[in-house]
């Protein structure tokens, strides 16, 4: 599969003098307001490519970005895979063994395989339970529009909402169907927590535009929750648009081909081929049937494209 080559608008940089946090964890740093109030984490680089949360969490730390009140958390996750970065080989920094947002169930963290992400996942499963609300910020392989992706919970719903922006929201009713993200882990992932946990996915990795995405999505959401006072210049929401997940399809043979070049956001008919995997089709499952960030590489055993429909 043919794909055009990025365009180099942001790329990695030294990460080393955010390594020594205050929490006895590489590259986690906390803040306490000494007020009561929430704990909000803002976590970059769970994926090493996802450059746009790197330059999120360093502007919030270089800037001196401090809870009026309440904690606020910012770390990074995967510095070891972002530190595998080549521009040869840009999209290969996703990971080094174990998709880091894939394996945050008890079953996971507490069983017995090791790689570099899980060994980070153990360490980080501490922050991440702290926190009452979480901001996980990632970005896309292809050059589309911005948008939230949260489980199906009233509670993630209104804070996407009022926030307003990016105004596209992905929501999973039933989780991700190939593995537990990091907002779905522990109370997270419970109907009946009241903790907020949203992924915002700020456009594609190497562009300016989803760095400043991601800068005012972490800016907003502190903001939302009074741990920093609002953006003056911010826009009031616009209209909102929101999809529902019906399937994530993954690959699962070395023949899977797209029907036709995909970027994401192409809407098929019911019934509409969207691809083929060896002697498997995946077809449309409704009209309107809405496809989201496509696989620009197909490998077996990962997520190959989700299937979604408007609400």
């Amino acid at each position: 599969m043919t794909q055009n080559a990025p365009v180099f608008e942001v790329l990695p940089r030294d990460l080393s003098a955010y390594r020594q946090g205050n929490v006895g964890i590489d590259y986690v740093h906390r803040f306490e307001s000494g007020q009561p109030g929430p704990h909000v984490l803002i976590n970059a680089l769970t994926h090493g490519n996802e450059i746009c949360g790197m330059v999120a969490a360093s502007h919030l730390l270089d800037t001196g970005v401090r809870p009026r009140i309440g904690t606020l958390t910012i770390s990074f996750a995967n510095v070891a895979a972002y530190e595998s970065f080549d521009q040869a080989r840009p999209f290969e920094s996703r990971q080094l063994v174990h998709n880091l947002n894939r394996i945050w169930s008890a079953g996971e963290l507490d069983g017995t395989a090791a790689s570099p992400e899980l060994d980070r996942a153990r360490v980080l499963r501490p922050v991440v339970a702290a926190a009452d609300h979480i901001l996980d910020i990632h970005s896309t392989s292809q050059d589309v529009q911005p948008f939230w992706v949260y489980p199906g919970y009233q509670r993630n719903a209104d804070v996407a909402q009022a926030i307003g922006r990016p105004p596209v929201h992905l929501v999973m009713p039933s989780g991700l169907g190939s593995g537990t993200p990091l907002i779905q882990h522990g109370r997270h992932g419970l109907a009946e927590s009241e903790g907020v946990a949203l992924v915002v996915e700020c456009g594609q990795h190497f562009r300016q535009s989803a760095a400043d995405v991601a800068t005012a999505a972490a800016l907003d959401f502190l903001a939302h929750f009074g741990l920093i006072e609002p953006v003056a210049s911010r826009p009031a929401p616009g209209p909102q648009h929101r999809y529902e997940l019906l399937e994530t399809c993954m690959v699962r043979t070395p023949d899977f081909r797209f029907a036709r070049p995909l970027l994401g956001f192409e809407v098929f008919a019911r019934g509409e081929l969207i691809a083929t995997d060896g002697p498997h089709e995946i077809r449309a499952l409704c009209d309107d049937c809405t496809v989201m960030m496509p696989t620009r590489e197909p490998i077996v055993g990962r997520e190959a494209v989700y299937l979604t429909r408007p609400l």
